[in-house]
Protein backbone atom coordinates (compact mmCIF):
# COMPACT_ATOMS: atom_id res chain seq x y z
CA UNK A 1 0.00 0.00 0.00
CA UNK A 2 2.98 2.23 0.62
CA UNK A 3 3.49 3.06 -3.36
CA UNK A 4 -0.66 4.56 -3.46
CA UNK A 5 1.23 7.08 -1.23
CA UNK A 6 4.43 7.53 -3.28
CA UNK A 7 2.75 10.86 -5.41
CA UNK A 8 1.10 12.59 -1.99
CA UNK A 9 4.31 12.23 -0.35
CA UNK A 10 6.53 13.76 -3.15
CA UNK A 11 3.73 16.68 -3.12
CA UNK A 12 4.32 17.56 0.36
CA UNK A 13 7.90 17.44 0.11
CA UNK A 14 7.82 19.80 -2.93
CA UNK A 15 5.67 22.14 -0.78
CA UNK A 16 7.73 21.95 2.27
CA UNK A 17 11.07 22.94 -0.13
CA UNK A 18 8.59 26.10 -1.02
CA UNK A 19 8.20 26.73 2.19
CA UNK A 20 11.90 26.96 3.00
CA UNK A 21 11.99 23.85 4.73
CA UNK A 22 15.12 22.31 2.58
CA UNK A 23 15.33 18.47 2.46
CA UNK A 24 17.54 16.19 0.55
CA UNK A 25 16.34 14.92 -3.00
CA UNK A 26 15.24 10.87 -2.87
CA UNK A 27 17.60 10.78 -5.35
CA UNK A 28 20.96 11.22 -2.88
CA UNK A 29 22.70 8.06 -2.24
CA UNK A 30 20.97 6.21 -5.26
CA UNK A 31 22.05 4.92 -8.41
CA UNK A 32 20.81 5.69 -11.38
CA UNK A 33 21.20 4.36 -14.91
CA UNK A 34 20.67 6.60 -17.83
CA UNK A 35 21.25 5.15 -21.85
CA UNK A 36 21.59 7.77 -24.30
CA UNK A 37 23.70 9.61 -21.83
CA UNK A 38 26.82 11.22 -24.50
CA UNK A 39 24.17 14.02 -25.61
CA UNK A 40 20.43 15.49 -25.72
CA UNK A 41 18.43 14.39 -23.12
CA UNK A 42 20.22 12.02 -21.83
CA UNK A 43 23.43 13.85 -21.13
CA UNK A 44 21.43 16.80 -19.30
CA UNK A 45 19.74 13.96 -17.58
CA UNK A 46 23.29 12.33 -15.96
CA UNK A 47 24.47 15.87 -14.97
CA UNK A 48 21.09 16.93 -13.10
CA UNK A 49 20.61 13.64 -11.38
CA UNK A 50 24.64 13.79 -10.33
CA UNK A 51 23.70 17.36 -9.23
CA UNK A 52 21.01 15.79 -7.34
CA UNK A 53 23.56 13.81 -5.55
CA UNK A 54 22.83 10.52 -7.34
CA UNK A 55 25.69 8.10 -8.44
CA UNK A 56 25.10 8.35 -12.20
CA UNK A 57 25.91 5.24 -14.81
CA UNK A 58 26.05 6.41 -18.11
CA UNK A 59 25.50 4.49 -21.25
CA UNK A 60 25.83 4.89 -24.81
CA UNK A 61 28.02 4.24 -27.93
CA UNK A 62 30.54 6.71 -28.36
CA UNK A 63 33.23 6.36 -25.70
CA UNK A 64 34.80 9.71 -26.45
CA UNK A 65 31.84 11.41 -25.84
CA UNK A 66 30.74 9.52 -21.95
CA UNK A 67 34.25 10.50 -21.23
CA UNK A 68 33.51 13.85 -21.90
CA UNK A 69 30.12 13.33 -19.89
CA UNK A 70 32.02 11.58 -16.71
CA UNK A 71 34.57 13.72 -16.65
CA UNK A 72 32.07 17.41 -16.28
CA UNK A 73 30.37 15.46 -13.64
CA UNK A 74 33.47 14.22 -11.85
CA UNK A 75 34.40 17.99 -11.61
CA UNK A 76 31.38 19.12 -10.34
CA UNK A 77 31.99 16.59 -7.42
CA UNK A 78 29.55 13.92 -8.73
CA UNK A 79 29.97 10.45 -9.08
CA UNK A 80 29.91 9.03 -12.41
CA UNK A 81 31.16 5.54 -14.40
CA UNK A 82 30.14 4.86 -17.91
CA UNK A 83 29.94 2.25 -20.90
CA UNK A 84 30.16 1.88 -23.83
CA UNK A 85 27.79 -0.27 -25.40
CA UNK A 86 25.53 -1.07 -28.82
CA UNK A 87 21.75 -1.29 -27.37
CA UNK A 88 20.65 -2.87 -30.37
CA UNK A 89 23.37 -5.56 -29.47
CA UNK A 90 21.12 -8.20 -27.36
CA UNK A 91 24.16 -9.90 -26.47
CA UNK A 92 26.07 -7.09 -25.44
CA UNK A 93 23.43 -5.41 -22.89
CA UNK A 94 23.25 -8.83 -21.44
CA UNK A 95 27.23 -8.48 -20.90
CA UNK A 96 26.44 -4.57 -20.03
CA UNK A 97 24.41 -5.87 -16.93
CA UNK A 98 26.29 -8.53 -15.68
CA UNK A 99 29.44 -5.94 -15.48
CA UNK A 100 27.10 -3.30 -13.80
CA UNK A 101 26.36 -5.61 -11.23
CA UNK A 102 29.23 -6.46 -10.34
CA UNK A 103 31.57 -3.35 -10.36
CA UNK A 104 28.19 -0.87 -9.00
CA UNK A 105 25.95 -2.97 -7.82
CA UNK A 106 22.15 -2.85 -8.01
CA UNK A 107 20.84 0.39 -10.20
CA UNK A 108 17.92 1.58 -8.37
CA UNK A 109 16.76 4.02 -11.13
CA UNK A 110 17.25 2.98 -15.07
CA UNK A 111 16.51 5.36 -17.47
CA UNK A 112 15.86 4.45 -20.40
CA UNK A 113 16.38 7.23 -23.07
CA UNK A 114 18.51 6.04 -25.62
CA UNK A 115 16.44 6.21 -29.02
CA UNK A 116 15.55 6.36 -32.91
CA UNK A 117 13.25 9.06 -34.88
CA UNK A 118 12.19 8.75 -37.92
CA UNK A 119 9.57 10.70 -40.02
CA UNK A 120 8.61 9.42 -43.08
CA UNK A 121 4.88 8.45 -45.00
CA UNK A 122 4.11 4.87 -45.66
CA UNK A 123 3.91 5.47 -49.28
CA UNK A 124 8.21 6.04 -49.26
CA UNK A 125 8.52 3.21 -46.89
CA UNK A 126 7.36 0.37 -49.24
CA UNK A 127 10.60 -0.94 -49.26
CA UNK A 128 12.53 0.41 -46.11
CA UNK A 129 10.59 -2.37 -43.98
CA UNK A 130 14.40 -1.56 -42.30
CA UNK A 131 12.91 1.59 -41.02
CA UNK A 132 11.00 -0.97 -38.71
CA UNK A 133 13.42 -3.23 -37.69
CA UNK A 134 15.70 -0.20 -36.67
CA UNK A 135 13.21 1.68 -34.41
CA UNK A 136 12.28 -1.67 -32.68
CA UNK A 137 15.67 -2.68 -32.19
CA UNK A 138 16.35 0.62 -29.80
CA UNK A 139 13.65 1.66 -28.94
CA UNK A 140 11.79 -1.47 -27.54
CA UNK A 141 14.06 -4.35 -27.71
CA UNK A 142 16.88 -2.67 -25.90
CA UNK A 143 15.60 -1.17 -23.27
CA UNK A 144 13.23 -3.98 -22.67
CA UNK A 145 16.36 -6.67 -22.55
CA UNK A 146 18.28 -3.91 -20.62
CA UNK A 147 15.11 -3.39 -17.87
CA UNK A 148 14.54 -7.56 -17.33
CA UNK A 149 18.20 -7.64 -16.79
CA UNK A 150 18.36 -4.83 -13.82
CA UNK A 151 14.61 -6.09 -12.55
CA UNK A 152 15.94 -9.24 -10.45
CA UNK A 153 17.85 -7.39 -8.19
CA UNK A 154 15.82 -4.15 -8.20
CA UNK A 155 13.19 -6.40 -6.74
CA UNK A 156 15.42 -8.68 -4.51
CA UNK A 157 16.08 -5.27 -2.86
CA UNK A 158 12.86 -4.45 -2.48
CA UNK A 159 13.39 -0.71 -4.23
CA UNK A 160 13.61 0.08 -8.00
CA UNK A 161 12.06 2.91 -10.62
CA UNK A 162 12.31 3.08 -14.37
CA UNK A 163 11.78 5.62 -16.60
CA UNK A 164 11.03 5.00 -20.14
CA UNK A 165 11.64 8.77 -22.37
CA UNK A 166 8.91 8.07 -25.30
CA UNK A 167 6.62 10.42 -27.14
CA UNK A 168 3.48 12.43 -27.22
CA UNK A 169 3.12 9.84 -30.08
CA UNK A 170 1.47 7.54 -28.48
CA UNK A 171 -1.38 9.39 -27.02
CA UNK A 172 -1.39 11.54 -30.60
CA UNK A 173 -0.95 8.79 -33.43
CA UNK A 174 0.61 11.25 -35.52
CA UNK A 175 0.85 10.21 -39.29
CA UNK A 176 4.69 9.73 -40.68
CA UNK A 177 5.65 8.05 -37.63
CA UNK A 178 4.33 4.58 -38.30
CA UNK A 179 7.65 3.24 -37.16
CA UNK A 180 9.01 5.53 -34.42
CA UNK A 181 5.53 6.07 -32.73
CA UNK A 182 4.68 2.28 -32.99
CA UNK A 183 8.18 1.00 -31.03
CA UNK A 184 7.44 3.86 -28.04
CA UNK A 185 3.80 2.23 -27.84
CA UNK A 186 5.26 -0.89 -27.10
CA UNK A 187 7.55 0.25 -25.00
CA UNK A 188 5.10 2.50 -23.29
CA UNK A 189 2.98 -0.52 -22.87
CA UNK A 190 5.25 -3.32 -22.33
CA UNK A 191 6.25 -1.11 -19.02
CA UNK A 192 2.65 -0.53 -17.44
CA UNK A 193 1.73 -4.09 -17.60
CA UNK A 194 5.31 -4.88 -15.82
CA UNK A 195 4.98 -2.42 -13.44
CA UNK A 196 1.41 -4.16 -12.07
CA UNK A 197 3.30 -7.22 -12.19
CA UNK A 198 6.41 -5.68 -10.01
CA UNK A 199 4.01 -3.21 -7.82
CA UNK A 200 4.14 -5.39 -4.89
CA UNK A 201 8.01 -5.56 -5.03
CA UNK A 202 8.00 -1.66 -4.62
CA UNK A 203 9.30 -1.35 -8.46
CA UNK A 204 7.90 0.99 -10.25
CA UNK A 205 7.47 2.81 -13.98
CA UNK A 206 7.25 6.26 -15.33
CA UNK A 207 6.53 6.83 -19.10
CA UNK A 208 7.44 10.43 -20.11
CA UNK A 209 5.35 10.95 -23.21
CA UNK A 210 7.12 14.16 -24.31
CA UNK A 211 6.30 16.75 -27.02
CA UNK A 212 9.09 18.06 -29.31
CA UNK A 213 12.52 18.32 -27.62
CA UNK A 214 15.37 19.98 -29.49
CA UNK A 215 18.33 17.66 -29.85
CA UNK A 216 20.38 16.10 -32.18
CA UNK A 217 17.84 13.07 -32.76
CA UNK A 218 15.08 15.72 -34.13
CA UNK A 219 17.79 18.08 -36.51
CA UNK A 220 17.57 16.14 -39.76
CA UNK A 221 14.10 16.94 -40.07
CA UNK A 222 13.43 20.55 -41.06
CA UNK A 223 9.79 20.31 -40.22
CA UNK A 224 10.79 21.03 -37.04
CA UNK A 225 12.27 24.20 -37.66
CA UNK A 226 10.42 27.13 -36.16
CA UNK A 227 7.98 25.22 -34.04
CA UNK A 228 7.80 25.71 -30.22
CA UNK A 229 9.91 23.31 -28.02
CA UNK A 230 11.35 22.33 -25.20
CA UNK A 231 15.02 22.33 -24.52
CA UNK A 232 17.05 19.68 -23.68
CA UNK A 233 18.25 20.60 -19.99
CA UNK A 234 13.99 21.67 -19.47
CA UNK A 235 13.44 17.60 -20.24
CA UNK A 236 16.04 16.31 -17.83
CA UNK A 237 14.28 18.80 -15.47
CA UNK A 238 10.90 16.72 -15.33
CA UNK A 239 12.94 13.29 -16.05
CA UNK A 240 14.66 14.14 -12.56
CA UNK A 241 11.36 15.12 -10.73
CA UNK A 242 9.93 11.87 -11.95
CA UNK A 243 12.87 10.25 -10.71
CA UNK A 244 12.28 12.04 -7.30
CA UNK A 245 8.47 11.42 -7.59
CA UNK A 246 8.03 8.06 -9.23
CA UNK A 247 4.82 9.07 -11.06
CA UNK A 248 2.67 6.74 -13.69
CA UNK A 249 3.16 9.15 -16.50
CA UNK A 250 4.39 12.36 -17.69
CA UNK A 251 1.81 13.60 -20.57
CA UNK A 252 1.53 16.71 -22.15
CA UNK A 253 -1.70 18.79 -22.08
CA UNK A 254 -1.92 18.15 -25.93
CA UNK A 255 -1.19 14.97 -25.76
CA UNK A 256 -4.15 14.13 -23.12
CA UNK A 257 -6.34 16.02 -25.40
CA UNK A 258 -5.44 13.72 -28.22
CA UNK A 259 -6.18 10.91 -26.12
CA UNK A 260 -9.50 11.72 -25.37
CA UNK A 261 -9.74 12.90 -28.87
CA UNK A 262 -9.16 9.65 -30.22
CA UNK A 263 -11.48 8.03 -27.63
CA UNK A 264 -14.22 9.75 -27.60
CA UNK A 265 -14.85 11.00 -31.53
CA UNK A 266 -12.07 8.76 -33.46
CA UNK A 267 -12.96 9.30 -36.89
CA UNK A 268 -13.25 12.71 -36.46
CA UNK A 269 -9.37 12.73 -35.01
CA UNK A 270 -9.01 10.52 -38.17
CA UNK A 271 -9.66 13.21 -39.96
CA UNK A 272 -7.98 16.09 -38.64
CA UNK A 273 -4.88 13.83 -38.47
CA UNK A 274 -5.47 13.42 -42.61
CA UNK A 275 -5.67 16.75 -43.14
CA UNK A 276 -2.40 17.16 -41.07
CA UNK A 277 -0.45 14.80 -43.07
CA UNK A 278 -1.70 15.77 -46.31
CA UNK A 279 -0.73 19.67 -45.00
CA UNK A 280 2.94 18.35 -44.22
CA UNK A 281 4.40 17.00 -46.39
CA UNK A 282 7.65 14.39 -46.56
CA UNK A 283 11.09 16.18 -45.52
CA UNK A 284 13.84 16.09 -48.25
CA UNK A 285 15.72 13.86 -46.04
CA UNK A 286 12.75 11.76 -46.13
CA UNK A 287 12.32 11.70 -49.86
CA UNK A 288 15.83 11.18 -50.55
CA UNK A 289 16.66 14.66 -52.25
CA UNK A 290 18.38 16.29 -49.65
CA UNK A 291 21.80 15.18 -51.22
CA UNK A 292 24.10 17.80 -50.01
CA UNK A 293 24.56 19.36 -46.27
CA UNK A 294 23.99 17.13 -43.04
CA UNK A 295 20.30 16.52 -43.48
CA UNK A 296 21.15 14.17 -46.35
CA UNK A 297 20.93 11.91 -42.86
CA UNK A 298 18.21 9.87 -43.66
CA UNK A 299 16.80 10.61 -40.56
CA UNK A 300 18.60 8.59 -39.29
CA UNK A 301 19.70 10.31 -35.98
CA UNK A 302 20.08 8.63 -32.42
CA UNK A 303 20.26 9.04 -29.06
CA UNK A 304 21.75 6.19 -28.72
CA UNK A 305 24.65 8.26 -29.22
Amino acid sequence: MGLLLVTPRARLRRLAARLGRDAPSPLVGRTVLVTGASSGIGEATARAAAAAGARVVLVARREAELDRVRTAIEERGGRASSYAVDLTDLDAVDALVQQVLEEVGTVDHLVNNAGRSIRRSLELSQDRFHDVERTMAINFFGPVRLTMGLLPSMRAQGFGHVVNVVTWGVQLKAPKFSAYIASKTALDTWSRIAGRETYADGVTFTNMRFGLVRTPMVAPTDAYDGRASMSAEEAAARVVRALEDRPVTWDTAAGRVGAVVNVVAPRLSDALMSRFHLASPDSAAARGTAGLGPRASDLQASEQQ
